[in-house]
């Protein structure tokens, strides 16, 4: 039997129907064998980071269990991501869709591909926030300070706004 890894997912759109964008990613995550979701975040309105958007954003966090390896859970958000509309060029863009691996058990990972945790998860008001919501005490393995320190201590003056209920009821 595999060994099954807790992971956590950030999910965020800011074009069309970004509610309803990040609950089909969801509904297509639940088509990836190997993986298993257990919850989300509330669903949060989010001032953008950077230059380059057209409008603000929904984000969300999702929990979860792998036995895919970091690198084929990746694979998996990228293709939702591609066959959702999200282009895969580098610079900031609007997009139906954006999946990112937050933490992948307490692995630290860096690669061409991939960095785990996320490199930038620590200087975002708008995936902290979700984030702490599930996992307020997980501690961030390279920086040793939990979520909630880690949200309690961060000088981003982007707004973060609480949407109703999680973003998808487990059934």
């Amino acid at each position: 039997m595999k060994r099954r890894t807790k992971v956590y997912l950030g999910i965020g759109s800011n074009q069309g129907d970004r509610l309803g964008h990040c609950q089909e990613a969801l509904r297509r995550l639940l088509a990836i064998e190997g993986f298993r979701l257990i919850r989300t975040s509330s669903a949060y309105e989010t001032e953008p980071v950077g230059e380059g958007f057209g409008g603000w954003f929904v984000n969300a966090v999702a929990e979860g269990e792998t036995d895919l390896a970091p690198s084929s859970l990746l694979r998996g958000l990228k293709r939702i991501e591609r066959a959702m509309g999200k282009s895969g060029g580098a610079r900031p863009a609007d997009r139906p869709i954006d999946l990112d691996l937050l933490f992948y058990g307490d692995l630290l990972l860096e690669s061409e591909s991939l960095i785990v945790p996320h490199p930038r998860l620590h200087q975002r008001r708008f995936v902290l926030v979700p984030l702490s919501e599930l996992a307020g005490q997980q501690v961030h393995p390279r920086l040793g300070k939990t979520v909630k320190a880690l949200l309690v201590d961060l000088e981003d003056p982007h707004q973060v706004r609480r949407m109703e209920g999680p973003l998808w009821e487990i059934p």
